[in-house]
């Protein structure tokens, strides 16, 4: 018998194409805001979603990098604002 790749092996599998994320919070191309609740806690969120109650904009539609970054410079104390307030 000849050497023939078997089915499913990658000298067969056709290219794969370009994958797209399902989960909108992991698309690194996506735009984001950024929230921050009662609490003073930051979170990412996809700018196409309806922002959740108990949560407000901080940052408008931004690339994730920018968000990220956002994030980093203005959420210094990752402790929930009640926490704080009792310190």
């Amino acid at each position: 018998m000849a050497d023939t790749p078997t089915a499913g092996t990658p000298e067969t599998k056709a290219p794969a194409a370009q994958e797209v994320p399902t989960n909108p919070f992991e698309d690194e191309e996506g735009q984001y805001l950024v929230l921050v609740n009662d609490e003073e806690q930051h979170a990412l969120w996809p700018a196409d979603l309806a922002v959740p109650a108990g949560w407000r904009t901080a940052l408008e539609a931004a690339p994730r990098q920018e968000c990220l970054e956002y994030v980093e410079a203005h959420w210094t104390d990752l402790r929930p604002l009640s926490v704080r307030d009792t310190t």
